[in-house]
């Protein structure tokens, strides 16, 4: 596997503008309290600058629902769970990131497909719109432990696009609920990798989960 090499480059998912083209950057992750607009998390970058918001179903008043924001509190993608009896009999749950496009109709941007016996496998993959790697059955997976805040997104090609993790001051077990970063490598849509952690947040029933 090919961790955070120079070479890494991912086109733009959601935006350009959440592409970072000049070096790697680490992004520190806050849950807020259930109490506080619904709960959520806030993402900052090293000045302690909101780059996103995420919104779970407390200030939505929807299970399976989620919202992304910028920094201005503007929409970036509505992330919902799929449901229906066809997804009932699935061996899969998906769930899918759509945002606006120009003339303001949804548009999907990635699907996320967790199998049922995800505790067990413990790795979920993700499809973007249009498809990255169509040699692949898939164009990213999650891998590792996102409870312990250990894990990582690779691409089809094994490179580790970003990096869930803990430093050695956050190391203890109320920070690591409650502050943890992500190491996103250069070129890759950071607006992307937030809204996988925001269904894994949901999905492993933290900050964004009723």
């Amino acid at each position: 596997m090919q961790g955070g090499k120079d070479k890494v480059h991912v086109e733009p998912i959601v935006s350009k503008e959440y592409c970072c083209e000049s070096s790697q950057t680490i992004l520190t992750i806050r849950r807020r309290p259930h109490v506080v607009n619904g709960g959520g998390f806030v993402v900052t970058n090293c000045s302690l600058q909101v780059l996103f918001r995420v919104e779970g179903c407390g200030i939505l008043g929807t299970d399976k629902e989620l919202v992304l924001k910028d920094g201005n509190g503007d929409c970036l993608l509505l992330i919902r769970q799929k449901g229906g009896i066809v997804q009932a009999l699935s061996v899969h749950r998906q769930w899918r990131g759509y945002a606006n496009n120009y003339e303001g109709a949804q548009r999907l941007v990635f699907t996320l497909k967790v199998p049922k016996s995800w505790l067990v496998k413990n790795v979920i993959s993700a499809y973007v719109e249009p498809r990255k790697f169509h040699n692949k059955e898939w164009d990213f997976q999650i891998v590792g432990s996102f409870p312990d805040k250990a894990c990582s997104i690779i691409d089809a090609n094994g490179n580790i696009i970003a990096k869930v993790g803990v430093t050695k001051e956050e190391g203890d077990e109320i920070s690591i609920m409650d502050v943890y970063h992500v190491v996103i490598q250069k070129g890759v849509d950071q607006a992307f990798v937030v809204g996988v952690i925001a269904v894994l947040d949901n999905i492993y029933g933290e900050s964004t989960r009723c």
